[in-house]
């Protein structure tokens, strides 16, 4: 896992964990990153700090602190198990729905006005579409797990 720090337009901070150098960027191209504080999708690395070491032979009058960041520990367990289950629960959801892709928040629209028959479908929507389709009433949800298009699969 690599975790990078990442900010948004409004200034929030915070972190993201991605499998891969590239994930950020393949999810970030796809709509997929949003802040948490403000929803914007609009994200981008923020600059790190890094961490270089003291030299050897150097003095150090302050001691070294006794706990490390929460970002270099390795997750509890117990969170470990509840995202692969969670993992579990949705990739199994996902085995009866239907991938629509970019048309999803079309697609959702139709089955909410009774334009086509109700089907478990999963797909992709900006975050404005989302925000549009909850402030018309239509049900809709993120998925707690990047998706990727069947196409993309091996």
């Amino acid at each position: 896992m690599i975790v990078y720090d990442l900010a948004c337009t409004e200034g929030h901070r915070f972190e993201g964990w991605f499998g891969s150098s590239g994930d950020f960027e393949d999810q970030r191209a796809r709509g997929l990153l949003c802040c948490p504080s403000c929803g914007t999708s609009d994200v981008t690395k923020a600059p790190m700090a890094p961490a270089v070491p003291a030299k050897g032979n150097s003095r150090q009058d302050v001691p070294p602190p006794e706990t490390r960041p929460m970002a270099n520990t390795p997750m509890p367990p117990q969170v470990q198990q509840a995202l692969a289950a969670l993992a579990k629960a949705q990739a199994e959801a996902l085995k009866h729905s239907t991938w629509v892709g970019d048309r999803f928040a079309e697609e959702t629209r139709k089955m909410h006005y009774g334009e086509r028959d109700e089907a478990p479908i999963h797909g992709q929507a900006s975050l404005a579409e989302a925000k549009a389709l909850i402030e018309e009433g239509v049900p809709v949800a993120p998925l707690p797990f990047p998706v990727a298009p069947p196409e993309k699969l091996n």
